[in-house]
């Protein structure tokens, strides 16, 4: 089984000895930072609806992008991300084998980026998927990675002999993801907190929990969908009764403060 997950706003740029790799989709990583360069700040301010101080970060980003970037300007992609999935993820404590195998089965959604690997060096940028940045291929990011991100994850698939990809992104990133051509089975789960009057889902918690299934995958090497079931990180039990086949659905109580 194949696991994807999102991107995070928040940057961890502290470096790391660990030998990268290069994205799949540079070129076009490339040419978007080009078209997000020629950006105005009020205009790059309002595609992303950013406060002055991000816009301006955003701007300079942009505007030191690289097209051959060095080593001392890109991180590894899943060690450079630090929001709330990546803090279930916790890639820095995964050992060397489990990153291998993180490698080829774990892949992250990206505005910027299309599809990464873990090890993918990436530059420090944000550009989320639901952005309206405008291109020759349309109006917006959607327009853009058209049926590009499926076709990637079709061939990693197949080059692991993966016919299931578990959904743990956002419905922003995975929706950019064209279901009519890809060949794959979507298994989304969904992660929900109790707190005595029903579940309910806290996205903050349901992105950890996210993380958390990506890492549960990769150290467990799971290859078949019911062993999902047996997660159990943070509390969280499976609930048969308010799943589907392709919707398993986790709970736990409500984490008191």
């Amino acid at each position: 089984m194949l696991v994807v997950i999102s991107p995070a706003k928040r940057l961890d740029w502290a470096e790391r000895d660990v030998a990268a790799t290069a994205p799949d989709f540079q070129d076009d990583a490339i040419s978007l930072a080009r078209t997000a360069r020629n950006l105005t700040l009020g205009n790059l301010k309002g595609l992303m609806h950013l406060s002055d101080d991000l816009a301006r970060l955003n701007r300079d980003r942009f505007k030191a992008f690289q097209d051959a970037p060095t080593d001392d300007v890109t991180r590894p992609a899943a060690l450079a991300f630090a929001g709330d999935t990546y803090q279930g993820l916790e890639a820095g404590t995964l050992d060397a084998d489990e990153m291998a195998y993180a490698q080829d089965h774990l892949r992250i959604l990206s505005g910027l980026y299309g599809v990464l690997r873990p090890l993918d060096s990436i530059q420090a940028y944000r550009l989320e998927m639901g952005s309206r940045l405008k291109t020759r291929r349309g109006g917006n990011l959607y327009d853009y990675w058209r049926d590009d991100l499926s076709k990637a994850l079709n061939t990693q698939g197949a080059a692991t002999g993966s016919d299931v990809l578990v959904n743990c992104a956002s419905q922003e990133y995975f929706g950019a993801v064209a279901l009519k051509a890809l060949k794959l089975r979507v298994v989304t789960p969904a992660f929900m907190e109790d707190k005595g009057q029903g579940p309910k889902i806290v996205s903050f918690f349901a992105k950890k929990a996210r993380g958390a299934m990506a890492r549960y995958m990769v150290q467990n090497r799971l290859k078949d969908v019911a062993a999902l079931q047996d997660f159990d990180i943070g509390g969280y039990s499976y609930q048969p009764d308010l799943s589907t086949p392709d919707k398993p659905v986790f709970v736990r109580p409500y984490p008191k403060a």
